[in-house]
């Protein structure tokens, strides 16, 4: 019986990706450097690597990160702004509160960049569990923050159901065991999602409670 519903934050409830690689993309560009798709992938859903080193690696030389990083950061931050809570998130949180099951959120950005986003949006009340890559020594696809979540949930791995949009965190709700489904922003729609249990376009596409069914009806891969 499913008891818990975890969620990533980057990519599921804020589009937040398309906009981090548009700030990448147009730094690079500055530097006469393409960036594509498939370069970016390494880093979606995850903190271990650094898009500096990428960057550094082609120039040939090092930088002046911090001097670099903060209109970068500014650039990010005012694409972002402009992004709504993606389509039947909050349907999902609510649904989910209704029907008394545990909430989690599993995310390899900072807390600080999670609790403001969620505070934001007034999305931060829904959560029980919060934890980010702050609160574990190895991110996604390490399976750690899922690890921890379960434990803070107090639920095990086959009571619960994640919710993922990229390859690095789709392997880490697998690694710890848990039914994941994927659902894909137009960033991580062109990655391989293979290792998901299941793949919906949209949450808005399937309800909760059909959701709920699917895990009993077949087995993890």
């Amino acid at each position: 019986m499913i008891k818990a519903l975890i969620f990533d934050f980057d990519g599921l409830i804020l589009e937040t990706e398309g906009p981090v690689f548009q700030s990448w993309l147009e730094l690079f560009q500055s530097y006469d450097f393409s960036l594509t798709i498939s370069d970016w992938a390494i880093f979606i859903g995850t903190t271990d690597v650094d898009p500096f080193d990428l960057l550094e690696q082609r120039l040939g030389r090092r930088l002046d990160r911090s001097e670099i990083e903060r209109p970068r950061a500014q650039r990010e931050a005012e694409i972002i702004a402009h992004q709504p809570i993606q389509p039947g998130v909050l349907d999902y949180l609510q649904s989910a509160q209704r029907l008394g099951l545990k909430i989690g959120l599993a995310s390899s950005s900072p807390c600080s960049w999670v609790t403001g986003h969620l505070t934001r949006l007034g999305l931060l009340g829904y959560f029980d569990c919060l934890l980010a890559r702050d609160d574990v020594q190895r991110g996604k696809p390490d399976p750690e923050l899922y690890l921890t979540v379960l434990k803070s949930l107090n639920v095990t791995a086959d009571q619960a159901i994640a919710l993922e949009d990229s390859p690095n965190g789709i392997l880490a709700a697998r690694g710890a065991g848990i039914f994941c489904v994927a659902v894909p922003n137009d960033m991580t729609r062109q990655l391989p999602l293979s290792h998901a249990n299941l793949i919906i376009d949209s949450l808005a596409a399937t309800s909760l409670e059909e959701l709920l069914r699917i895990p009993e009806q077949q087995n993890p891969i």
